[in-house]
């Protein structure tokens, strides 16, 4: 593939000016990355790759080095069988989330999406409340985000799920498909250009492996049965792929996640809480939390039926989480300068 087959456009080109005159590197694109090596997309090539020990060294944390969908700088001389990534070029979208187990550690998703695809199902997957905290990570990322509801075969009423999940969507569209037919998957690929990217995200089990295989026309991807106890799956996508469409475009598969706690999505609030949003300035203490203040307009909206319990209790239980995140990231920075 070309260059802008690959995503390749002006910005990229413009910061990769600095190496234009150096020999034996180029510009290349991270398609796989599975225990520290990586297999990236250069033009009309394939190659191997690790990370440079100075990238490792100079990185101020794991966001640093490269991951799939990147963009980077290789090197690799005719006589080399594997080549080494010396510099990860700035990113157009990141999509991130809290690293499992690390207080106040980031971990990249993907890099580099255009659409985010936020799978559910509309089996025992269903959960209007981690639709919110995705929709809130998508938004972050800079990235497209777009809503696939997935096994409309399996659910009782399918009008009353779909007339919720938009409500809270807002302006973020709503597709409906069966991937194990193919049925409304059209509708996905009217997202895909030359060059463009999407990332498919959500829990394991819900068909996002199998929504490849039909958009690539090929079985690329593993993929098992669910328990129909829960509707829960195992995790057969266990790293992180771009994966190239006949027609054009790349979706990256990503591992269900267990654990899907925020890293940053402060500025994304008020789009994934809209209605919530709006109606705080209306509140009679200007610094109102929504919770035991007198006169507050959020409080009055859920009494009278506006906006439901539960919504307001995500709302809080976000605002908690970023707040504790921010508080543990200012002692992590204290502790680091001490």
């Amino acid at each position: 593939m070309t260059l802008a087959e690959l995503g390749w456009d002006d910005t990229f080109a413009a910061a990769y000016e600095p190496w234009n005159s150096k020999a034996h590197v180029r510009p290349a694109r991270v398609a796989i990355e599975f225990n520290q090596i990586f297999r990236v997309y250069a033009e009309h090539d394939e190659i191997d790759v690790v990370t440079a020990g100075r990238l490792k060294h100079r990185a101020r944390g794991r966001t640093e080095l490269p991951a799939v969908g990147d963009w980077v700088v290789i090197r690799k001389r005719p006589e080399e069988d594997r080549g080494v990534i010396t510099d990860v070029l700035p990113r157009r979208s990141a999509f991130t989330r809290r690293a499992a187990g690390e207080p106040t550690g980031e971990q990249i998703v993907a890099a580099n999406v255009d659409v985010a695809f936020i799978v559910m199902g509309l089996d025992r997957d269903y959960n209007l409340r981690r639709l919110e905290r995705y929709l809130l990570m998508a938004r972050e990322s800079g990235a497209s985000p777009a809503i696939v509801l997935t096994k409309p075969d399996l659910c009782s009423d399918l009008s009353a799920h779909l007339n919720d999940v938009t409500a809270l969507a807002g302006d973020v569209v709503v597709h409906v498909a069966n991937p194990r037919t193919g049925e409304g998957l059209e509708h996905l690929r009217q997202h895909f250009t030359t060059g463009r990217t999407a990332a498919l995200l959500g829990s394991s089990g819900v068909g996002k492996s199998t929504i490849i295989n039909r958009l690539v026309g090929a079985d690329v991807r593993r993929t098992q049965e669910v328990r129909p106890a829960d509707s829960r799956g195992r995790h057969t996508t266990t790293h992180r792929e771009l994966v190239a469409l006949p027609d054009g475009g790349f979706v990256i598969d990503t591992p269900g996640m267990r654990e899907l706690q925020l890293w940053d999505a402060s500025d994304s609030v008020g789009q994934t809480f809209e209605e919530i949003e709006e109606l705080a300035p209306h509140c009679h203490f200007a610094d109102c939390r929504h919770r035991d203040e007198p006169r507050c307009a959020v409080k009055e909206a859920v009494a009278e039926g506006k906006i439901s319990a539960e919504r307001l209790d995500s709302y809080l239980n976000v605002q908690t989480e970023l707040a504790e995140l921010a508080r543990q990231q200012v002692e992590r920075d204290r502790k680091t300068k001490r």
